[in-house]
């Protein structure tokens, strides 16, 4: 009899335990939106082999750390990227300055000063820094090679942040709507347009 009680215990537990990681994976879900698709895909195939599925040695933490550091900075700099067609009919990408997009080939035509750095450009980035910093450090196997001991003592911070985050990113993304079509982001048919809309 007390096995049997043992046997569905146990099995409570990790009906439990998978509830909980589903609905973390569902928030984190939500994030990935928010982020460059190139920077997050690379990230979701390199985590598993750099961590060795979560059993780290110190040479798996040191490559983990250096892809965690390599993503959340093109996470923050793709904010200050941009694309626009060109006379060529190509789409072009560079990068936003004061002044405007940098390099610039092809631009005949081209209003570049619309691209020019704007203070939501620095929001954007911070913010993509935020949900970046929440995806990796939650991540399955970086958690279990990092810090383990987290995954079953902070079940419900695991559980909470991601929709947090979401919704915080969600409203500042709101408040601070970005045009453009940078480097890992889906581009517009009509680039140009779009981003002097925003000016």
């Amino acid at each position: 009899m007390s096995e049997i009680r043992a046997s569905t215990s146990k099995t409570s537990t990790n009906k439990g335990a998978s509830t909980m990681t589903g609905k973390t994976f569902s928030g984190v879900g939500n994030l990935v939106k928010l982020l460059p698709t190139g920077t997050v895909f690379m990230f979701q195939f390199l985590s598993p082999v750099l961590t060795n599925s979560g059993h780290c040695t110190t040479v798996n933490k040191y490559l983990s750390g250096i892809l965690l550091v390599i993503c959340g900075f093109n996470c923050a700099f793709t904010s200050f990227t941009d694309s626009y067609t060109g006379s060529d009919g190509q789409t072009h990408y560079g990068i936003v300055t004061a002044k405007g997009l940098w390099p610039s080939p092809a631009s005949e035509g081209v209003d570049l000063s619309a691209y020019k750095l704007r203070f939501g450009d620095f929001v954007h980035a911070f913010m993509s820094l935020i949900v970046f910093a929440v995806l990796g450090l939650l991540d399955t196997n970086i958690v279990r090679c990092f810090y383990p001991e987290f995954e079953l003592g902070q079940k419900m911070l695991m559980q909470v942040l991601p929709p947090v985050i979401g919704v915080v990113s969600g409203t500042v993304f709101m408040i601070f709507p970005s045009y453009r079509h940078g480097i890992g982001y889906p581009t517009s048919s009509d680039t140009n347009e779009t981003s002097q809309k925003s000016t």
